[in-house]
């Protein structure tokens, strides 16, 4: 196993070469502390995730795991050279040995992103309503409207009452004609703080004649205020009339201008998918709807908005170029704009946009990597067994939660070898997932110990959707259910302590970015 001393890797850090720095623990572990530019890539799904985030074999990479003494960081190294990545090396010590130096440690995800919403705010003086101001205007019929930034399913969640959804990027393309009098205050909310400012900013840099504002602590402060939420609502935003294309067009045309926002021809884009040596996303910044509704070969949709708010969430590789693309070019300039204000050095808009070739439907299918094994059952043959069998759900807790088979146990795939030590060795095994996929993936590595492993053909959600029996609740968990992080709504109790807990540490966050020295947010 090849390892790089915390000192090589800041200097890798503050370099300008190609780097991805992937921490292979579970989401939930990765949230209580990790480097600030780690991507989460739990190891055990990283077949799943990793070839959209690392496209290129070659791409110098670095495992963080949590110290010296866990096997995780060796596994991770091992099962990256399995898959074909060929410069591999492992962070010397660990998280412990990066913390014993005396470097920062960021909690939360998608943190440069959210700490680059809390310099927006600070360098720009982005305004800001508190909810007790928004809601007095709205109960007094004033000319305002709200937007809510975040994508269609946040929205419908939980909302400010009479709100709009208008995700990030569509901002300045479709408020023209949601708020097409000068005269109309606009309100930008998302759930916390960094979508609220970057939408309004956003409006702002898109020269509206509108007064602006963002909604101080989204949903979130609303809820604290003791306003009430709305439920299920389904307000979305139109595409934008002729009229108000034009001024979107034109909106983005200055932004462009002023951040410096270059173009690229499709010819040269195709050149750079061949250059060695060198990653370049491809990314479709509209709706998942349009996307669907045909898209450029090779291009991952990226809603805008969120490709700003939760950059690590589509991008691991540090210094890579990136390519965005949207239907009228209103959207991807806009992204680009805020990206390169992130400190990416290389972001282009693709000429002609989804026009600038040919297109394939449907939604984007993520590039697996590893073997899928072959040995599976049937929701029958399980059903017929079921008393017979032993049960591991490897999908995510949340979902066994709510529903899982009955008398499964469950676990995270990189703790199977633990759960199959606590299981007779003549007693037959079938895993399971939320489509079989993950199941399949770990079944090799199952088999090892001698276990008699089969996969569920079709997964967890095909013996759901059969309308076969299901239980609830956690008693069949092996091992702490740390493999996902819990926004503050989503904690069962003190849900309000959560919260506040959550806008503090955002807010502190300028302070360690500060510390810490390797990011390169810019001001204009």
């Amino acid at each position: 196993m090849h390892e790089i001393a915390p000192a090589a890797l800041k200097r890798m850090l503050l370099g300008e070469s190609e780097l991805a720095l992937i921490d292979v623990r579970e989401q939930g572990a990765f949230a209580e502390a990790h480097l600030l530019f780690a991507v989460c890539v739990p190891l055990s799904s990283m077949e799943l995730v990793i070839g959209d985030l690392v496209p290129r074999n070659d791409t110098p990479v670095v495992v963080v795991a949590e110290s010296a003494d866990d096997d995780l960081g060796r596994r991770a190294w091992e099962r990256l050279g399995v898959l074909g990545y060929t410069d591999v090396r492992v962070l010397a010590g660990g998280l412990a040995g990066w913390r014993a130096r005396g470097l920062e440690l960021f909690s939360g995800v998608n943190v440069p992103s959210k700490a680059f919403g809390e310099f927006v705010e600070e360098t720009y003086g982005t305004p800001r309503v508190t909810a007790g101001q928004v809601k007095s205007m709205l109960d007094e019929g004033r000319d305002v409207v709200v937007v809510d930034s975040r994508p269609y399913d946040e929205y419908h969640r939980m909302n400010i009452p009479s709100s709009t959804d208008m995700p990030g990027a569509e901002l300045a393309l479709r408020i023209h004609d949601v708020a097409p009098d000068p005269g109309t205050f606009v309100v930008v909310n998302c759930a916390g703080r960094t979508r609220s400012i970057i939408g309004t900013q956003s409006l702002i840099n898109a020269g509206i004649e509108n007064r602006v504002a963002a909604l101080k602590d989204g949903t979130m402060g609303w809820h604290l205020a003791g306003f009430e939420l709305e439920h299920a609502a389904t307000r979305v935003a139109p595409l934008p009339g002729d009229v108000g294309i034009a001024k979107a067009l034109a909106a983005a045309e200055r932004v462009a201008e002023r951040f410096g926002v270059p173009n690229v021809e499709r010819a040269t884009v195709d050149e750079w998918r061949q250059e060695p040596g060198r990653t370049t996303y491809l990314l479709d910044v509209r709706s998942p709807d349009e996307y669907a509704e045909g898209h450029l070969p090779g291009f991952r949709n990226s809603p805008g908005g969120q490709l700003v708010q939760a950059t690590d969430e589509y991008v691991a590789v540090r210094n890579a170029r990136l390519v965005l693309a949207d239907s009228e070019g209103v959207r991807a300039k806009m992204t680009a704009s805020w990206l390169i204000q992130m400190g990416w050095e290389d972001v282009f808009v693709l000429e002609g946009g989804a026009g600038s070739g040919s297109l394939v439907t449907g939604p984007w299918q993520p590039t697996l990597r590893g073997t899928l094994a072959d040995a599976t059952v049937t929701t029958d043959e399980l059903a017929a067994h079921l008393d017979a069998v032993t049960v591991i759900d490897l999908g995510p807790s949340p979902a066994y939660e709510q529903r899982h088979i009955p008398g499964a146990l469950w676990c995270v795939r990189a703790r199977l070898g633990t759960a199959l030590a606590e299981i007779p060795a003549d007693d037959p095994v079938v895993l399971t997932s939320p489509d079989g996929t993950l199941a399949r993936l770990a079944l090799d590595e199952a088999r090892e110990p001698g276990h008699e492993v089969q996969a569920l053909e079709g997964g967890t959600e095909r013996w759901l959707a059969e309308g076969r029996a299901a239980e609830t609740g956690l008693a069949g968990a092996i091992g702490a259910t740390d493999d996902v992080w819990y926004k503050p709504y989503e904690h069962r109790g003190a849900q309000e302590r959560f919260m506040r807990d959550y806008l503090t540490w955002e807010v502190a966050l300028p302070g360690q970015i500060a510390r810490d020295g390797t990011a390169r947010f810019r001001r204009y």
